[in-house]
């Protein structure tokens, strides 16, 4: 499989960042857009790659925050799956700063062939939706800092991701990781039955050298993975740490991964 970055929050030489995520992903001649980052800067990336965005087969939305969903403005006419809690209206606790999708379901409706689940989704052989994660260990997704309309707390629990079933093992493709890197990797190794996992990518959204972020890492190091790479929302204290145990290198936009 193939993964190539089209938004992320630092570049190659060439690219253009943002505070987004966008990922290309190829597997089984599917070819899937994970997310289209906050704005249209995911198109030009593409283009500078040589990647025609009109052969994508369908698009991934890993959650309903503006970073990853707002892309979808500058691209229409194809299947989009997500969970059903993409659109609500949310927002931060401190400040009330709008986070939520720009478009609403009504108007993604009309721009794409919108289909929800709750449930996981089987892509193709190797690739499924991951749908809604259990979240079953005692040390991710304990507290938000997001609210909801109607001022309740959000847990994001419309988070998800994708799973790829590689020769080598499971590689596991996260948005933001609200409910957990490690409850979504336990929830991919379930749901295929695969227990070995090669690599994981994405944002981890671990922003500090914590106790959330070490247990992650000693959960990761005991089950050997091969390659961890946090991006996006891992800030630097966590990053650092993951550098020191797995060597986890940086995710620059305008890189293609191969898996």
């Amino acid at each position: 499989m193939n993964l190539t970055v089209l938004s992320e929050v630092k570049a190659m030489d060439g690219f253009e960042s943002e505070h987004g995520l966008s990922f290309l992903i190829e597997v089984d001649q599917l070819r899937v857009l994970f997310d289209t980052g906050a704005s249209d800067l995911f198109k030009h990336n593409a283009a500078r790659l040589g990647i025609d965005l009109g052969k994508v087969d369908r698009i991934v939305l890993s959650h309903g925050h503006w970073d990853h969903g707002n892309g979808l403005e500058y691209i229409e006419g194809k299947p989009l799956i997500c969970h059903p809690g993409c659109f609500v209206k949310r927002y931060r606790k401190q400040g009330e700063t709008y986070l939520g999708l720009s478009l609403s379901k009504e108007e993604l409706a009309d721009r794409f062939d919108l289909e929800t689940f709750r449930h996981p989704l089987r892509l193709s052989e190797h690739l499924w939706f991951l749908g809604e994660i259990p979240r079953k260990n005692d040390f991710e997704a304990q507290s938000t800092k997001y609210i909801l309309e109607d001022g309740s707390e959000d847990f994001i629990m419309d988070d998800s991701g994708l799973v790829v079933i590689t020769k080598k093992g499971l590689v596991l493709i996260s948005g933001c990781a609200h409910s957990g890197i490690s409850n979504m990797i336990e929830h991919a190794r379930r749901l295929t039955g695969v227990f070995k996992v090669a690599a994981v990518v994405g944002g981890f959204h671990l922003k500090a050298a914590n106790k959330q972020t070490r247990k992650t890492i000693d959960y990761l190091e005991k089950l050997g993975v091969e390659q961890v790479i946090p991006s996006h929302c891992t800030f630097d204290p966590a990053l650092d740490l993951f550098h020191q145990k797995f060597g986890s290198p940086e995710l620059l936009a305008g890189a293609c991964l191969v898996f």
